[in-house]
């Protein structure tokens, strides 16, 4: 092939062909901009984007306040697109630059929580719930708590990247990334045939990190890929998706840091219960 890419014998940083992507992606860390961060009247304050990785976090704590839990939080929008995780505020508390974040001011070292995964053992173990204290149900919480890490990235950054945000499409790596993101969809398809949740009988931190990416994917929020991965076929993960999306704190989680969608899907940042009523409320049929 005459237009086969031969890689340089050192590489630069291409600004022009990377897609939407390419005036903010670097390949160095640290901040771009001089910029504080906004803090509300709330103990826990988080700042993140209702990407799947953020919906994790504020799924997390609408649960928490469903539970009684005193988790009252500011969510503050991280616009990744704007580039807001280059801001030195946000540096500050993640000099990783991604979201999500969450600051605990109620806390006695304040230290900030970065990593989805880190952000909600935090958040399970500061609450005692949704992750067994100790023993093998704890091991199970965790082993699908860190596959999702590990395997989320090939979902979103292979084949969401490459199936919808490529400048073009390339016949490779779709194929490559499509056959691992059906691997990973058959691998939970088994387990849920065996158990209610993720990890056994009860409703975990697993599902809270896994549903907002294969939860997402399969109801066709995610890509707009049902038809082409052949969603269908996967009648557990459908079933757990949905079992999931029934729940009212995932509803209110998922439009929370978002700017995007319907308008009783956007709410960008929330200080309050009633921010969320109040665009919940804009859709119709709701009775709330």
């Amino acid at each position: 092939m005459n237009d086969q890419y031969i890689p340089p014998k050192v590489w630069t940083h291409d600004t022009e062909n990377g897609g939407q992507w390419a005036s903010l992606n670097r390949p160095v860390s640290g901040a771009t901009h001089q910029k504080s961060l906004p803090v509300g009247e709330h103990g826990l304050q988080l700042y993140s984007m209702g990407t799947p990785n953020g919906q994790k976090v504020t799924i997390m704590l609408e649960e928490l306040l469903a539970l009684g839990k005193e988790a009252e939080y500011d969510a503050h929008m991280i616009s990744i697109i704007e580039g807001d995780q280059f801001s030195s505020g946000f540096v500050d508390i993640n000099p990783n630059s991604k979201i999500p974040a969450l600051v605990d001011r109620l806390s006695d070292d304040s230290v900030p929580i970065f990593e989805s995964a880190s952000i909600l053992v935090y958040l399970a173990e500061k609450f005692a719930v949704m992750l067994p204290e100790q023993g093998g149900e704890r091991t199970k919480v965790f082993n699908w708590l860190f596959w999702l890490h590990g395997s989320a990235p090939y979902l979103g950054g292979g084949f969401g990247h490459f199936y919808a945000y490529a400048p073009e499409k390339f016949e490779y790596p779709i194929n490559r990334f499509t056959m691992e993101t059906k691997r990973q969809l058959d691998v939970l398809d088994k387990q849920l045939a065996k158990t209610k949740f993720l990890a056994g009988k009860d409703y975990t931190i697993a599902d809270v990190a896994t549903w907002p990416w294969y939860g997402n994917l399969v109801l066709g929020n995610l890509y707009d890929a049902k038809e082409f991965l052949q969603v269908e076929n996967y009648t557990h993960v459908l079933r757990w998706a949905n079992e999931i999306l029934a729940r009212p704190a995932v509803q209110r989680g998922c439009i929370v840091n978002r700017s995007w969608g319907e308008p009783w899907e956007q709410l960008e940042n929330r200080h309050s219960a009633e921010d969320i009523d109040k665009v919940l409320a804009l859709k119709p049929g709701r009775n709330l």
